[in-house]
This record gives C-alpha cells, sequence and structure tokens, in this order.
C-alpha cells in the first residue's frame, strides 16, 4: 500500500530531510535575541538564494514571514540589478521592513550604488528581463505612447539635437522600441520619488552604526573623515533630493522626457546648456542655473568613486599599508569594526582583514554571475561575537576583535 501524505505533512518531511542533512552544528539561528544582528550583503536580484540565507539565519520562515523576534537585519544594499528577481527582492524587503516593526525587530536597509544608479536612471545593469517583470496588460500601449512623446520632443527641439556631440539618442522607431523594451516605462514609473520602489529606497540611509560598529557598502575613505556619519547620510539624501527637483524642472520644461536614462539626460542637458548660450539673445537665467547644477553631478558623492557607496579602497590595501588608515577611520567615528560589502570576496568566504577590524561580507551571492560565490550573512551576538553564517556551516570569526571591545 502507497503512503500518499498531505501537503502539509509533504512540506514538514521536505524540511525535516533538508535539516538533517546540515553538518553538525549547522542549525538555523535561533530567533528572538534581543541583540542579535545579522548583515547581508550584495543580493544582485538572487531571490532564492537571499531566502534560503536569511532562512538560515533565523529571520524568516519557509512562507518568507519573519521570525527574526527582536533582532535587527541589516542589508548592505545592491539589491538589485544582474540577477533574475530583483522585483521580488525589493517586495521581500519592504514586506520584512513592515514586518519586523510589529515583531519589535528591526530592518536596517542601506543603499548601495545599484540602488542610487536605478534611482538616478543608470540602467546599465539592468536586463530585459527584469524589465520584462514590470510589464502588464497596458505596457504596449504605454510603449507606443511614450514613443510619441520621444517623436514630438525630437521636432520640438531641432537646435537641441544639433549640438549633441554623440549619437546618444535612438533616430528612429525600431531603434527606440529596441531600447525601451516592455516593461520599460514601468520600470522608470516605479523608481521615480512617487514610485513604490523610488519611495522606499529614497527614504534609506547610506550608513549606520550600531554600537561600535560602522555599517556601509563600500567604504569611508580616509580622506571623508572630517565629514560626520550624519552629516555623510544629509548629503547623500540631499544629493538625491537636488537631483530629483532638477530632473523635475527641466522635465516641466520640456527639456528631458521622464523615462530618459542618466546618459541620455546628461546628453541633452549639456546640448541645451550650448543651445541656450549661442540662440538666445537674452537666455533664460533660472534654466541655464538647473542646467549647471544638473550637470554638477558627477563631483556628488552619491556617485564617486571614492564615495561610501562605490569605495573599494580597503580591500586594495595591504595589511602594513591600510592598518594606520583603518586606525584613523575607526578613531573618526569612536568605532571598532567596520562592515563592508560592494567588493566580491574571491574566496566565496566572509574575510576579515585588518586585525578584524573591517569585514568583507560581499561573498557572490549571485553565483551564476560570480563564479565560486555563495550566499553568506554575518552575524553579532550580544556578546560583541562575529560568525560567519553559510548554508552548510557556520564560522566563529574567533580572531575578530569584539564589536564591543573598546578602541587601543
Amino acid at each position: 500500500m502507497k503512503l500518499v501524505l498531505s501537503p502539509v505533512l509533504q512540506k514538514m518531511y521536505l524540511m525535516a530531510v533538508l535539516l538533517l542533512a546540515l553538518p553538525l552544528g549547522a542549525a538555523a539561528t535561533p530567533p528572538n535575541s534581543t541583540a542579535l544582528q545579522v548583515a547581508i550583503g550584495d543580493v544582485h536580484g538572487d531571490f532564492d538564494d537571499f531566502c534560503s540565507i536569511l532562512q538560515r539565519a533565523g529571520l524568516i520562515d519557509e512562507l518568507r514571514h519573519w521570525t527574526g523576534g527582536k533582532a535587527t537585519f541589516l542589508q548592505l544594499g545592491d539589491l538589485i540589478d544582474r540577477g533574475p528577481k530583483p522585483r521580488e527582492v525589493l517586495d521581500l524587503m519592504v514586506s520584512l521592513d513592515e514586518q519586523s516593526a510589529k515583531a519589535g525587530g528591526r530592518v536596517v536597509a542601506l543603499l548601495g550604488n545599484h540602488e542610487m544608479m536605478n534611482l538616478m536612471g543608470d540602467l546599465r545593469y539592468v536586463s530585459v528581463g527584469n524589465y520584462a517583470s514590470f510589464a502588464d496588460s497596458e505596457s504596449e500601449n504605454r510603449r507606443q505612447s511614450a514613443f510619441q512623446k520621444y517623436s514630438e520632443w525630437r521636432k520640438a527641439h531641432p537646435q537641441l539635437l544639433a549640438e549633441l556631440n554623440q549619437p546618444v539618442l535612438p533616430e528612429t522607431e525600431a531603434e527606440w522600441m529596441i531600447r525601451h523594451p516592455l516593461g520599460f516605462i514601468e520600470h522608470r514609473a516605479a523608481f521615480s520619488p512617487t514610485g513604490i520602489y523610488g519611495k522606499w529606497l529614497r527614504q534609506r540611509s547610506a550608513i549606520i552604526k550600531i554600537g561600535g560598529v560602522i555599517f556601509l557598502h563600500g567604504g569611508i575613505n580616509p580622506d571623508l573623515t572630517s565629514l560626520g556619519l550624519d552629516q555623510i547620510n544629509d548629503r547623500i539624501r540631499g544629493e538625491m533630493n537636488q537631483y530629483d527637483e532638477a530632473r523635475q524642472y527641466l522635465a516641466d520644461e520640456n527639456v528631458l522626457l521622464p523615462f530618459f536614462t542618466l546618459q541620455e539626460a546628461i546628453a541633452v542637458a549639456q546640448a541645451e546648456l550650448i543651445a541656450e548660450r549661442k540662440q538666445r539673445a537674452n537666455p533664460n537665467d533660472k534654466r541655464l542655473a538647473r542646467l549647471e547644477q544638473f550637470l554638477a553631478l558627477g563631483g556628488w558623492l552619491c556617485v564617486r568613486e571614492d564615495g561610501p557607496l562605490w569605495y573599494r579602497g580597503y580591500d586594495q590595501w595591504s595589511e602594513e599599508e591600510g592598518a594606520p588608515k583603518v586606525g584613523k577611520i575607526l578613531a573618526a567615528y569612536n568605532a571598532t569594526n567596520i562592515v563592508v560589502a560592494h567588493t566580491v570576496q574571491k574566496t566565496g568566504r566572509i574575510r576579515p582583514g585588518f586585525g578584524g577590524r573591517i569585514l568583507f561580507i560581499d561573498t557572490g551571492m549571485l553565483s551564476t554571475y560570480y563564479h565560486g560565490g555563495q550566499p553568506s550573512a554575518l552575524e553579532t551576538s550580544e556578546d560583541g561575537k562575529f560568525t560567519a553564517v553559510y548554508l552548510d556551516q557556520r564560522v566563529a570569526l574567533s580572531d575578530v576583535k569584539s564589536a564591543q571591545s573598546t578602541l587601543k
């Protein structure tokens, strides 16, 4: 006689098999620890592995509901781009943000460079498949309507188009359609200041300090230590607001269209600035000022390579070279450790550097893109000890200085 299990029992049986298959000591972290902190680095649209490591860390159950109790979950940016399911990743983060607060826990989602790129319209790493996830039954109509607006815009700007110094804008309908696949218009709306993801992401910070530990995506350049952590956050948020205001003004003036990419917007703004100066006897000073403000964004902290969302210096320093620099940064913020993501570790393992004062936690979760990568999490216990959590094991980082220790 063949035994037939109900769907619920089938799930319970499968979970039991998976737990028994784990190595000794590899059980998930017990939830509800009030002081437990769990940090996860770059996800890049790898929804399935993201869910797996969240379950492994005891933060969610198989239904993706928050089970972390009063724990703090920190995600260090780059939720999106490259991978197949960025939208699902964002939806899960928004949901956990709400669920954890109700349970007395906390989700801290920090900005990465890829969040900033999408907010500004730098879409170099967004795939056709990513756009397709935003498409619905009306997408083709929206795309046709957007192309009509683009055609009208081209007819209205002959002087501007004459000043373009590079062929950035599509010239034919076929070319425009290739560059704007189904879901593109909806994607841009979703990341706009009023969009579901754009609004949520614009409320995130770039950096946070909890106890003696600083968490951020890229790193703090030693040359930036004159700025306090709150100043860094305020500056990046201010730059984002400045960008949104400038783009809105230029859209209202019909200089830019809302769905222009960042590269298109910069090229158009440069051409418009030249055309304004050439064609007008009395140039519009307000428009000129807005154009100049918009074109100055290359020097903004949120997009600079030495800014906190992009910096890779820690991973490039030798131990001897970096030790005094790390000491300077930690002393400036009265911190004991810095946890960063952004730079994938070639070993696929969380790496302590500079005597454990810097912890690199980007282990290349999207293994289809990063060969040898794997999902991981960095757990900090109540007594300040760090543990690297992988799907198959937990590794105590015994050589790392306690996050609760005092600076020497």
